[in-house]
């Protein structure tokens, strides 16, 4: 028995929309970046894609039927941008737009708070057929598409976040090439970057002139750590890395400033952008969310790029089947460094799981996930640990409340507490769904 979490803590789960919602051209909806990237051969692990994912489009109700029963208090899931606007911008298409009206309306009437997000990763096709994030024009995109979801959801939305992991984007999206659009130049990187931020100022402005209720950024934070005997050029790749995927984005956005290690590690790539249009991106917001799903302990290494730091295997360590290592701990000392550095604001872990290995299928009835229960029960535990160092966190969200498709690694890796047959859609509560529900019940009390 522990003692129970703060009065008002949320309990969510979270999903994202190409994810989980499949009939990705439905009712109108425009092409997406994804629905395009996962079409060319070799991008995807099994070819896999969300033109079915886990059906959600067509099962709303049922699954909000579940998320109740499982005793949700909260529910993060993202709105796919083409959808609602199938060029990106300009024409609204009314029945894409209703389909999160209803969700939303469904999500009240059990009890459950909306928390939605304006950008998860899947950007209309047409945006990116004029340059997408690399674009002048996409903060302007961006804003507009924003008020429309403000205007016709803020009177029941009390939460919005505007950017997904904007880090992965410009990573994964512009600099790897492993994730759509599939682009690799530091240049594009370093560009797209700035542009996410600008991005999220131009809507939290927005929702500042039309808004009722709390908006705020959703950022991913690896903590980067050294070994016991690291060397000077160790604990300086540290930092490189460090700056470069978890401080480039918070710092524009609360301090008006980007970190000066960047100019390092990009090198020619890096922008001289003008200082006035740097702290113009600092925009106040009313929350930060914090996905967190491993540390990494690295190293120097000359041939990594863009960062010089190699993530070391941990002897002993737990690890999960994305070959992420479990440490709680990271996530207390995270969110106790994001409330120390950024002013104290109200913090959520907006995701926070694993894949591990599942059975295929259940038997009599149960899917058990002890890793996966282990995973959990840690990392609550680390939240509360937080929450007694000071940390005002108001909120977690597991990741994710379904298998579902997990990006360039399609179905192959499972993430969810509810376990999702593919080729039927039947769901079936893991234990680990049963443990969370039992936490939400004891409101943190049965760890």
């Amino acid at each position: 028995m522990r003692q129970p979490f703060p009065p008002g803590f949320l309990w969510g789960c979270a999903t994202s929309a190409y994810q989980i919602e499949g009939s990705p051209l439905a009712d109108g909806a425009g092409v997406s970046n994804w629905h395009r990237f996962v079409r060319t051969p070799g991008r995807v692990l099994g070819a896999d894609t969300g033109d079915v994912a886990c059906d959600h489009y067509r099962r709303m109700k049922d699954d909000v039927a579940l998320m109740r029963e499982l005793g949700l208090t909260a529910y993060r899931f993202s709105i796919a941008w083409g959808r609602v606007l199938p060029e990106g911008s300009g024409r609204i298409n009314a029945a894409g737009l209703g389909f999160y009206e209803r969700l939303v309306d469904e999500l009240l009437a059990h009890g459950i708070t909306p928390m939605a997000t304006l950008y998860h990763w899947d950007l209309p096709a047409a945006l990116d057929d004029r340059g997408g994030w690399l674009s002048p024009d996409m903060p302007d995109w961006f804003a507009d598409y924003a008020q429309v979801c403000f205007k016709a959801l803020d009177d029941r939305v009390p939460m919005w976040t505007t950017l997904n992991e904007p880090w992965v984007v410009a990573d994964g999206g512009y600099m790897h090439g492993v994730l759509a659009p599939g682009h690799r130049s530091a240049f594009e990187a370093a560009i797209v970057a700035h542009r996410l931020m600008q991005s999220h100022a131009r809507a939290v402005q927005a929702y500042r002139a039309m808004g009722r209720n709390r908006i705020g950024l959703v950022v991913n934070i690896e903590p980067k750590h050294v070994p016991a005997d690291a060397s000077e050029q160790d604990r300086h790749a540290a930092r490189l890395a460090d700056a470069y995927m978890n401080r480039q984005y918070l710092d524009p956005a609360l301090l008006g400033s980007y970190p000066e290690e960047l100019s390092e590690v990009f090198g020619e790539a890096w922008p001289d952008w003008p200082a006035a249009e740097v702290e113009a991106l600092k925009a106040p917001i009313d929350f930060l969310g914090l996905n967190y799903y491993t540390r990494a302990v690295v190293r120097h290494d000359a041939k990594a790029w863009p960062v010089p730091a190699t993530a070391q295997r941990q002897p002993g360590g737990i690890y999960t089947e994305t070959g992420w290592e479990l440490h709680p701990q990271s996530l207390a000392d995270t969110l106790v460094w994001m409330h120390e550095r950024y002013g104290g604001l109200p913090l959520y872990v907006t995701e926070n799981g694993a894949a591990f290995y599942d059975p295929p299928v259940a038997i009599d009835g149960r899917i058990d996930d002890p890793l996966r229960v282990h995973y959990l029960r840690t990392h609550i535990a680390a939240v509360q640990d937080a929450i007694t160092r000071g940390a005002d966190v108001r909120g977690y969200c597991a990741w994710s409340l379904f298998d579902n498709l997990e990006w360039a690694l399609g179905f192959a890796k499972r993430f969810g507490l509810v376990h999702v047959d593919f080729s039927t859609q039947q769901r079936t509560p893991k234990a680990s769904a049963r443990f969370y529900a039992d936490v939400i019940a004891s409101h943190g009390a049965h760890l």
